[in-house]
């Protein structure tokens, strides 16, 4: 299955990181290097380096990272550089993600940035990387105090999505993802939401043909998104539905407590609420994107121990800020969302507390 609503080529199918003639047509030049990190590389590197080796003129190296988003800082980049120097490489390497969101995020980064930007490619194995993370070009690291504030918009030369991959994947990690994908309904699809209401079971069963099918849809609709807005400076503010809590909830937990997609659950339904409270949603709506996001196996509530106060402090960090005023992704029904100006700090406050 092949995407190409974006400037670069979206793979989807199984058993990619074996198909030689793939990768070949994906890497431009003569030199690789694969950036992992320790668990996944314990289970694909070897089969993407059995697969490299086969391809003529080409030669590779591999980093490890360690694992986890606090790792994801600008001194968590320095051994891509190092390995990338001391292998000589040049403007004509290719770097390759084979990983999560955050070796996306930071491979990525560091293909921005390396000799002011070489090629990359996109080979995400879980979930949420493969319907989000790695489609878009977005490239970053965080700061202490919030996510992603260091970055680069880089788009890759290609996405090569291997479903293989998801049958080794943790089922909270997998659950995680899913939370994404709802995020693509909630935002702009009222049909896709209720296909997902009708087969959260079999999703959470990981059928191949459903995979299949949300991880099309999901990058359909991203690619489709990036492609009239690259840079966010309009429509593409709305994939940031539930993002904004999601940004300030991980950030006071200093990464180490929910998992992104289980912060973008919370953080949706708190957008859900906040849109209610408003007036623009009903509270049926609410209801439906609760009941649907419980169904997956995803959380619902802020976590107790984390204080309103921390939390709205975290949000005055929040990227979509404008002019000292925070912008918000709020919804007029399921499958319709907008960006508002949002400065009513008593109902902010209202929300978090009332959903911990």
């Amino acid at each position: 299955m092949e995407l190409a609503q974006c400037a670069y080529d979206i793979h989807i199918g199984a058993g990619l990181l074996s198909d030689a003639a793939l990768l070949r047509a994906a890497i431009a030049g003569p030199q690789a290097m694969i950036v992992s990190d320790e668990q996944v590389a314990s289970r694909y590197l070897g089969r993407l380096q059995e697969t490299l080796a086969t391809l003529p003129g080409l030669s590779y190296d591999s980093v490890i990272l360690p694992v986890g988003e606090q790792h994801k800082t600008l001194s968590g980049l320095t051994p891509i550089y190092d390995a990338l120097i001391a292998s000589g490489a040049g403007r004509d390497v290719s770097l390759l993600a084979l990983g999560g969101g955050v070796v996306g995020d930071m491979c990525g980064l560091a293909a921005a940035t390396y000799l002011r930007g070489v090629d990359f490619v996109q080979l995400p194995t879980t979930l949420l990387a493969q319907v989000d993370a790695s489609v878009g070009g977005k490239t970053a690291v965080d700061h202490p105090v919030a996510k992603n504030m260091i970055g680069a918009f880089h788009q890759p030369r290609c996405v090569i999505a291997d479903v293989e991959t998801l049958s080794s994947l943790p089922l909270r990690e997998y659950r995680a993802g899913l939370a994404e994908v709802v995020k693509y309904g909630a935002l702009g699809d009222r049909e896709f939401f209720a296909w997902l209401e009708r087969h959260s079971a079999a999703l959470l069963r990981r059928e191949t043909a459903l995979q299949l099918e949300v991880i099309r849809r999901s990058c359909e609709h991203k690619s489709a998104i990036v492609a009239a807005d690259e840079r966010e400076s309009g429509q593409r503010a709305l994939l940031n539905f539930g993002h904004s809590f999601a940004h300030a909830i991980e950030a006071v937990e200093a990464y180490r407590g929910l998992r992104h997609g289980e912060a973008v659950a919370v953080g949706m339904v708190l957008a859900a609420r906040l849109s209610a409270h408003c007036g623009m949603l009903t509270d049926a709506d609410v209801s439906r994107l609760v009941a649907l996001l419980t169904a997956l196996g995803l959380p619902v509530r802020v976590p107790s121990e984390l204080s309103a106060d921390d939390l709205i402090a975290a949000m005055q960090h929040d990227k979509k800020r404008r002019a000292g005023q925070l912008h918000l992704v709020l919804l007029e029904a399921i499958g319709a969302a907008r960006l508002v100006e949002f400065n009513d700090a008593q109902a902010l406050r209202a929300v978090w507390e009332d959903n911990s």
